[in-house]
């Protein structure tokens, strides 16, 4: 590698020394792995799809035909090894599947490693090209949606009645000369400005551009933050929470049969035992559930008296179980979309919205009549620190109503989907080594903000997801449960297939 670093640099300046102002009207083309992004292996990604699409075998599979891609990759050449990730990842799978991974999945990963140098002068050209020897199905959803890409030249796939075979169209893989070619074949008498890349075999392409500039490889370097990027990600899907490296993969691909026998343990112990043993029992197996605030006393068994609505924030199904948890006695929960499987799990009363706004009024009422009861206004989970729109309609129906902010800890698994089925949530949560749950919470709404002091249910609503989010550290959102489920699965969450697509700036300050 030091080898061809000292060759590039007798070609080419590095990155740093690239000026990034004025070139509002410049064109530049750059390359991706190792250069928009500050790692230069594609590994991670093709393993994300495997697991995503192909689940734990597939990912296997992909695992044990990397060292030949690599072998393929150091002494034959850069597109053979390419060309066997390719295959080991994709052959088999619906090319719709994986425009659905590219979507919801592979956004938040990228933008956790782009390249502060290549960044800064790629954000400040006005036409922007990537040339990348990934598929492009792969990388384009990301690069034209959240980093402002007007053009995307990748490795083109093949398919067979709407499945990947895993091999590619002519040229071949898009490295080298093909690279060049395929700048040339875009821009035709146009030459590009800027061009930025990595390794050798960006030479070809870079050479074409009036400046170009290579990316040095340097471990320490920090990532864009969440901040500064041009478009956060607030939803995204996929089950796997770390990026998974040779290593990672491998620990994943150990731990699988082992969490999920541990998985059905915990929830053996959850669904069984009275809930006051519930936390010990956590405790004993590994999963954490801390408590923070003064919560209220159980209700009094009374005429008349209403039972305390509490209104949480949703970071999984198993919300209204930790809460229960955290207070040592069940307390019933309405849902919105829940599986079969998870309902006949559940330690607690659990009772759907049907959705109809007088219907579920009614049945909301009679549930706080019979004791305590827990709401996720947010309709959906949300895993990055927002909260999406919380509906008015609880405001309406009780005074009695305390705010809970849930934030939790998942280190391996998300127990949450929108494209998978939702059975395996649960099963996924307690998968982790060491889960946890932090319960905080808040003062009773006093009396003065309730709809009975002369707030709308609206504002109510609001108040409280404003609360809840300092309590946090989340932004407040109007983002709605349709649109994660249009921006993720390409539906509205219930039964009717929309189009994907989400409006866009609906965060707001709290």
């Amino acid at each position: 590698m030091a080898g061809n670093f000292a060759e590039s640099r007798r070609h080419f300046p590095t990155i740093v020394q690239c000026d990034s102002i004025g070139r509002e009207k410049h064109i530049v083309v750059a390359d991706l792995d190792g250069t928009l992004l500050r790692g230069r292996s594609s590994f991670p990604y093709f393993a994300l799809f495997a697991f995503e699409v192909g689940g734990i075998l597939r990912l296997l599979f992909l695992l044990l035909a990397s060292p030949i891609a690599g072998i393929l990759y150091y002494f034959v050449s850069e597109s053979a090894g390419i060309q066997v990730l390719i295959f080991a990842t994709m052959a088999g799978m619906k090319v719709s599947d994986i425009e659905s991974v590219a979507r919801a999945v592979l956004p938040k990963f990228y933008s956790a490693d782009l390249h502060p140098e290549s960044w800064r002068v790629f954000s400040s050209c006005g036409k922007r090209c990537v040339l990348t020897a990934n598929p492009r199905i792969m990388v384009e959803a990301f690069l034209k949606d959240y980093i402002g890409a007007d053009i995307v030249i990748g490795t083109e796939i093949t398919s067979y009645k709407g499945r990947a075979t895993g091999c590619v169209r002519n040229p071949g893989v898009l490295v080298g000369d093909n690279k060049a070619s395929a700048l040339r074949k875009t821009f035709g008498e146009v030459t590009p400005d800027v061009g930025l890349g990595d390794r050798k075999t960006d030479f070809p392409f870079m050479r074409l551009c009036k400046e170009s500039y290579i990316v040095p490889a340097k471990l320490d370097v920090e990532a864009v933050s969440r901040e500064k990027l041009p478009k956060p990600i607030v939803f995204h899907d996929g089950r796997l929470v770390q990026k998974p490296t040779p290593l990672m993969a491998l620990l994943t691909i150990l731990w699988f049969p082992v969490g999920f026998l541990l998985a059905c343990l915990r929830i053996a112990a959850g669904a069984l035992l009275p809930m006051s043993l519930v936390y010990y029992a956590f405790w004993a197996l590994g999963v954490r559930v801390t408590m923070k605030g003064n919560p209220p006393p159980p209700p009094k068994k009374s005429m008349g008296h209403s039972g305390v609505l509490f209104i949480c924030s949703h970071r999984t199904l198993l919300d209204p179980i930790f809460l229960s948890t955290a207070l040592g006695r069940p307390i019933a929960a309405v849902t919105y979309s829940v599986s079969r499987l998870s309902e006949l799990l559940s330690p607690i009363k659990t009772v759907r919205l049907t959705r109809d706004r007088a219907n579920d009024a009614s049945m909301i009422k009679k549930l706080l009549e019979e004791g305590d009861l827990v709401i996720c206004p947010e309709g959906t989970t949300c895993r990055e620190p927002f909260l999406l729109r919380f509906s008015a309609l609880f405001a309406e129906l009780t005074d009695q109503i305390v705010p809970v902010a849930m934030a939790n800890r998942m280190s391996m698994f998300h127990g949450t989907t929108a494209r998978g089925w939702k059975g395996m949530d649960p099963f996924y949560f307690f998968m982790n080594p060491s889960p946890a749950y932090e319960v905080t919470f808040l003062n009773k709404l006093p009396h003065e903000l309730t709809c009975s002091g002369g707030k709308s249910s609206h504002e109510v609503a609001n108040h409280i997801q404003r609360v809840i989010a300092a309590s946090l550290s989340y932004e407040c959102t109007s983002f709605t449960r349709k649109d994660k489920y249009r921006a993720l699965a390409g539906n509205d969450g219930v039964v009717v297939p929309e189009k994907p697509g989400v409006a866009a700036n609906k965060i707001m300050g709290c």
